[in-house]
């Protein structure tokens, strides 16, 4: 982390007698995967901005099991679900933000049972509350007229019915919102969900990636903008095999607005 990141941790935080405002729950791709970085680094960099009192686990933050889960290893999951849920409550968390629809949907909708219960929100609804509040301001800078269309994640989007958030970031930057003809609640998954990221694909005669895609493409953007790590790779991915990487970027709406407040 660059020297002008400040990332508290809870540990830290705790020894201070000091509570955050909000749990910053980075995941395990925007820790370890090095485009995913970026995104946290971004987010970060908007916390910072706007004054956020927040905190991360660092080093006691572990996978949320969503994987493991949609993988079918319920027994894994629910180990890994209570060693998170146990630190969590011990540092009395009571709001949690990510910018990883599939830990958001995971410790929102999966975790209360186990008796992990807090408010979570997506970095796309927690940036849109800070804009309502305003603590953060957006102007469009480099975005403004550019077309952009995003990519409902589906565990943001179907699962959790988080749609406009992101595309009221967007519309902030000046730029012209484009919508995939499979959009909102016909989204097309990216092809990494349920655990698909971590394994090959099936034989067929195309992967979801380079459909989902083509879909994009058809709407002639200057940017795909994501709300997901995972779907980023997918999207990156699926951009480079269509040989665009020259005139089409893959960005999470964290960064674009970063970018657009040059931070």
């Amino acid at each position: 982390m660059s020297a002008n990141l400040i990332v508290p941790t809870m540990a830290e935080m705790m020894a201070q007698g000091k509570q955050p405002d909000v749990l910053f729950w980075v995941g395990c791709s925007g820790s370890f995967d090095d485009r995913a970085k970026k995104i946290t680094k971004a987010f970060v960099k908007l916390l910072n901005h706007a004054n956020v009192s927040f905190a991360v686990l660092g080093t006691e933050e572990s996978c949320t099991g969503d994987p493991a889960k949609r993988a079918g290893n319920e027994f894994l999951f629910q180990m890994q679900a209570m060693t998170n849920i146990e630190v969590m409550n011990a540092y009395e968390i009571k709001k949690i933000v990510t910018a990883c629809p599939h830990c958001f949907n995971t410790i929102k909708n999966e975790y209360p049972e186990l008796g992990g219960k807090y408010e979570v929100v997506h970095h796309t609804e927690f940036l849109k509350s800070l804009l309502d509040e305003g603590r953060l301001s957006i102007e469009g800078g480099q975005f403004k007229g550019k077309k952009i269309t995003f990519h409902d994640p589906c565990y943001l989007g179907r699962a959790n019915n988080v749609y406009e958030a992101p595309r009221d970031l967007i519309l902030k930057l000046d730029a012209e919102l484009v919508e995939m003809k499979r959009s909102k609640k016909n989204g097309l998954c990216c092809g990494a969900g349920g655990a698909q990221m971590f394994k090959e694909p099936e034989k067929g005669n195309k992967d979801i990636n380079v459909e989902r895609t083509e879909d994009a493409l058809e709407t002639q953007p200057d940017i795909i903008a994501a709300g997901c790590p995972f779907c980023n790779t997918m999207l990156t991915d699926g951009i480079k095999f269509k040989e665009k990487e020259g005139s089409v970027k893959v960005m999470d709406v964290a960064e674009l607005i970063a970018t657009a407040q040059d931070l």
